[in-house]
């Protein structure tokens, strides 16, 4: 296949892009470790690799797109969050981020808890053995149903997220005979930096009951009173993908108060605090996010200072990261199907998958990396945006990126970071197969979510 530089293709000393970056790097074929799983390389031709295995070998086996997971990776910041938080705290993984049987075994085997929230993701974990009492249920409107069957289960505990959430659980467990123990979320009116659309603690949004005009006192007066809930603690989630350490520090600030008004009320110190995740990661080279012991200390810092001057025990403390540690783990391999200079503006790099596995940057206009996989290139960078098959102007993958000039249908090329609410979050957009997941670990690579079929979309169309 010839390879040579699009006549028309608009270079970086012609037009500046919108988004990330305003220079291309100084060297494509260079791999940023903060945004690459940690066994990511290339070989002595400049193919991708991961786990030992060379990313042509990986799209010949299991085609393309395909989310390629570095298992390693992943069972190795599930230990560093685990290590840094130590026993005399939780770490529960948000199955939310990405949840299958396989990861609920190596969040098991790496001793992590699991919060979930729905019935399949309760399923899910159940399925694969994780035992219920290390098991949080969240949600804003979980059904009777749900909640019956993680009573049921045994779930450790269940985050209560209503009034009337309060009342139907309470009534549930007792009508089972069982007291389940519960946490109430609240909002603690802070605005995180971040997305309006991931931003969980400001009062204007679904989520939990505010602190503002006593609402969350008056949750745990009535919490209190029943006998079917057990309430432990108080959780509060301020949003995702922060940098920022201040939000934290004030919501914990607000949660002590709480907890102060609930001692002097009602003669009790709850002994739990969960104080959420929503920690971010890497995207791209300008993204710079904390390590585990680094955010470990920080938050056992604030909750420690704010407790002790509350006159307070120190509860126990719960942290929920997901995106923080299945974010980086993978990335996803895509094949090049058409090349479209457009003169003076940039290029666009189409490839064989799309919004379908990677809504992010439509919604939430997210900022990705992407890299030649199958080979290196000493070609000049060319302003690329890589777009998908999809009949949505919108259908964005990377807005804005530097690929190599000789670029060319039928190379191949990886988007990392996309472990975290791209399989979760896919859908069949277009009648579009979700892609599968492949574990890679030690030279060796499985399916852990197989590719979808036609016959799995016909299956459920019965008309």
């Amino acid at each position: 296949m010839s390879r040579s530089a699009h006549p028309a293709g608009p270079r970086y000393a012609d037009v500046l892009p919108e988004g990330h970056y305003s220079a291309p790097p100084a060297d494509l074929n260079a791999l940023d470790p903060k945004v690459w799983a940690r066994t990511v390389g290339r070989d002595e031709h400049g193919v991708l690799t991961v786990g030992g295995i060379d990313v042509k070998q990986l799209a010949e086996e299991f085609g393309t797109p395909a989310y390629i997971l570095d298992e390693a990776d992943f069972r190795a910041r599930a230990r560093a969050w685990r290590t840094a938080f130590g026993s005399d705290a939780d770490v529960f993984y948000a199955g939310k981020a990405f949840l299958s049987r396989a990861v609920v075994r190596w969040l098991h085997e790496e001793g992590l808890n699991l919060d979930v929230c729905s019935g399949g993701e309760l399923a899910t974990a159940l399925s694969a053995g994780m035992p219920a009492d290390r098991i949080a249920f969240h949600g804003n409107n979980k059904s009777p149903a749900e909640i019956e069957r993680a009573v049921r289960a045994g779930v450790g505990r269940i985050v209560l997220d209503s009034f009337q959430e309060i009342v139907r659980v309470a009534h549930i467990a007792q009508s089972l005979g069982k007291r389940q123990r519960v946490q109430i979320r609240i909002t603690v009116g802070v605005e995180a930096h971040t997305h309006e659309f991931i931003a969980t603690a400001h009062e204007d949004q679904k989520f939990g009951i505010p602190l503002a005009g006593g609402q969350a006192a008056e949750a745990v007066r009535r919490a209190l009173q029943l006998d079917g809930l057990e309430v432990i603690g108080i959780h509060s989630h301020i949003g995702s993908q922060i940098f920022d350490m201040s939000g934290f520090e004030v919501a914990a600030h607000r949660v002590v108060g709480l907890l102060r008004e609930i001692r002097d009320e009602h003669g009790i110190e709850l002994p739990e605090i969960d104080l959420g995740g929503g920690l971010g990661i890497a995207y791209t080279s300008d993204d710079d996010p904390r390590e585990p012991h680094e955010i470990a200390k920080a938050l056992t810092e604030i909750v420690t200072r704010e407790c002790e001057a509350a006159r307070l025990s120190t509860p126990r403390i719960s942290v929920e990261p997901g995106r923080a540690i299945v974010g980086p783990t993978a990335f996803t391999l895509y094949e090049v199907g058409t090349v479209k200079p457009l003169e003076g503006l940039r290029t666009y790099v189409s490839v064989d998958g799309g919004m379908s596995d990677n809504i992010r940057t439509a919604l939430y206009d997210a900022e990705y990396s992407v890299a030649l996989a199958s080979r290196s290139s000493d070609a000049e960078p060319m302003l690329c945006r890589v777009v998908g098959k999809h009949c949505e102007s919108g259908d964005i993958v990377v807005r804005d990126a530097f690929l190599p000039g000789d670029l060319a249908p039928g190379d191949l090329i990886a988007v990392p970071a996309t472990g975290a609410y791209c399989r979760s979050m896919a859908s069949n957009y277009n009648h579009v197969l979700r892609p599968p997941v492949v574990a890679v670990d030690g030279g060796g690579a499985r399916v852990i979510v197989r590719r979808e079929t036609e016959e799995d979309l016909l299956r459920l169309d019965v008309g």
